[in-house]
């Protein structure tokens, strides 16, 4: 792990936050019309928090943009609301970790406070400089995008951003939660399983057991592995 790590973690735990705020369906700017807003750029305080679903205090939502399976999606992250310009860092403060992106089917994008979730992306850590997660998103304008898997039935789903901020020591996972409602037309039969928030993650788990800039550290994913479909 960079050697700078060490001398900056402290200095920046409580600095550079940031928020999942826009969408793109295809090369379609959807802004923030199917987003579940957040109440500020913090990060969550507990696995436990029932901000762990869809991040904190999201507001209401009427707009569900509506995707094709087998088509992509984009979410985006910066670190101010409004604020999507390039030349800034997404998620700055050297605020490393990995970036997830679920979905779980919902009766109604709208109103659903409760979902089965499935990971469909992942951004972790291979060891090597600028590989963490936060970094390509970064270096992508804040932008991770997916391919809503083709076989994945029609209907309501909640996609779930998440970005886990480790800078702040082993046993202090900073995770940043939005989410957007959309719905999948077309696809298949598939239904995968998924996992709950707040439930999927302890703070026993490996990757927050040992501080990042440990030179033993080594990554480990949280949460189910990628189901493509």
């Amino acid at each position: 792990m960079k050697s700078a790590i060490v001398l900056l973690a402290a200095a920046t735990v409580v600095s550079a936050h940031s928020t999942w705020q826009d969408l793109w369906v295809g090369s379609a700017d959807k802004a923030t019309s199917c987003a579940r807003t957040v109440k500020d750029n913090n990060p969550i305080d507990s696995l436990t928090s029932k901000d762990m679903f869809c991040g904190r205090g999201p507001a209401t939502q009427t707009g569900v943009c509506e995707v094709a399976a087998g088509d992509a999606l984009t979410v985006e992250m910066h670190a101010q609301p409004g604020d999507r310009k390039c030349s800034q860092p997404a998620i700055g403060g050297n605020h490393y970790g990995p970036v997830y992106v679920y979905m779980a089917k919902v009766s109604d994008a709208k109103t659903a406070q409760s979902g089965s979730f499935f990971k469909v992306a992942e951004d972790g850590y291979t060891g090597t400089t600028a590989s963490w997660g936060t970094e390509i998103l970064n270096a992508n304008c804040g932008k991770r995008a997916f391919t809503v898997p083709k076989s994945l039935a029609a209907g309501d789903y909640l996609v779930r951003a998440e970005a886990i901020a480790l800078h702040a020591g082993a046993g202090n996972p900073q995770p940043y939660v939005s989410c957007f409602q959309v719905k999948v037309t077309g696809g298949g039969s598939a239904n995968p399983s998924g996992v709950s928030f707040p439930g999927a993650y302890k703070l026993s788990d490996a990757l927050f057991s040992k501080a990042i800039y440990d030179s033993s550290f080594k990554y480990t994913s949280v949460g189910p592995a990628v189901w493509t479909g």
